[in-house]
């Protein structure tokens, strides 16, 4: 648990675009220290007893949505999962006029994921809640970026001086923007990886490098974060069929012959098998991926925490 005074101002989490490294350092420590809390008898400390908590989640999402309410249980808030297909919002109601009714009912933090990207940033300016972006359309995923980071700290001990490749669905991905913010303040070098259709100019103002070409890369890596193809995004196509991306970008043994002996191979969830990952390869050695998932609880209860301690 906290055994020292810790020092955080911001009120919200909206994104790691906006933090500092030692702003991002501190999430990481303070993650690090409740951690311990999910290896107890008794998985709860009183960290934010008497806070309520909703999950605003108007985007599906499994891993996310649960793992923000074991924090926030954890932490021993009260939390309200909020389903948007049983709310008024399928009436026609207003994100902003749903929100600023479930604040009247005394919610201390909301938690929002949302199709359109900026839909947290608005609620920062009608509700005095504090709110934290668990996913806004393309733009960031600032937690799963959090714990992708996490986990590469833990068990490469270090971020600074790393090669780190995302790999995929760049242009649909909030998760990648995330983690290019974090990973590059902290010092890592990352190599952005895929199709040229997937891969958007602007990703070049971000510091990172660009490769169209898994196995020219391959070698150099420390880490190779896999996305998800996002067919659900996908409005044209962008590539020729998934059995040709798998072909051509996806990770399998064989593949991976090529990568250094200590590769960490990381993947957001949920994962296609077969198409960006192989079944062998996401439950073999060089995966953490339910590493990541366990890291995300520890991550979302510092997240949870340190924005509460926030007037």
């Amino acid at each position: 648990m906290i055994k020292t005074k810790i020092k955080w101002s911001r009120k919200h989490l909206l994104g790691l675009a906006d933090l500092s490294a030692t702003e991002i350092t501190t999430i990481l420590d303070t993650a690090g220290s409740f951690k311990e809390v999910s290896t107890r008898n008794i998985k709860k400390v009183p960290a934010l007893r008497g806070k309520v908590v909703v999950n605003m989640f108007v985007e599906p999402s499994t891993r996310t949505k649960t793992s923000f309410s074991l924090a926030a249980k954890r932490l021993s808030a009260d939390i309200v999962d909020f389903s948007s297909s049983s709310s008024s919002l399928v009436k026609g109601e207003s994100l902003k006029d749903t929100a600023r009714n479930i604040e009247a009912m005394g919610v201390d933090i909301v938690i929002i994921r949302h199709r359109a990207p900026g839909a947290p940033h608005l609620l920062t300016k009608v509700l005095d809640a504090c709110i934290i972006n668990a996913g806004d359309g393309a733009h960031e995923h600032p937690t799963q970026g959090l714990l992708d980071i996490f986990t590469i700290r833990e068990k490469k001990k270090k971020i600074k001086g790393l090669k780190v490749a995302v790999v995929g669905d760049i242009l649909h991905s909030r998760v990648a923007r995330s983690n290019i913010w974090g990973l590059t303040k902290l010092g890592a070098q990352v190599i952005a990886v895929g199709p040229s259709t997937l891969i958007p100019d602007e990703f070049k103002e971000l510091g990172v490098k660009i490769s169209y070409n898994i196995d020219e890369v391959l070698p150099e890596l420390d880490v190779i974060n896999i996305l998800r193809i996002q067919m659900e995004r996908q409005n044209t196509n962008l590539f020729p069929s998934t059995r040709e991306y798998a072909r051509i970008f996806g990770i399998n043994s064989e593949r991976l012959k090529k990568a250094k002996k200590d590769v960490l191979i990381l993947h957001p969830g949920p994962i296609n098998r077969g198409v960006e990952i192989t079944p062998e390869v996401a439950d073999g050695k060089h995966s953490a991926i339910l590493e990541q998932v366990t890291n995300g609880l520890a991550v979302r209860m510092a997240v949870l925490y340190l924005v509460s301690g926030v007037k």
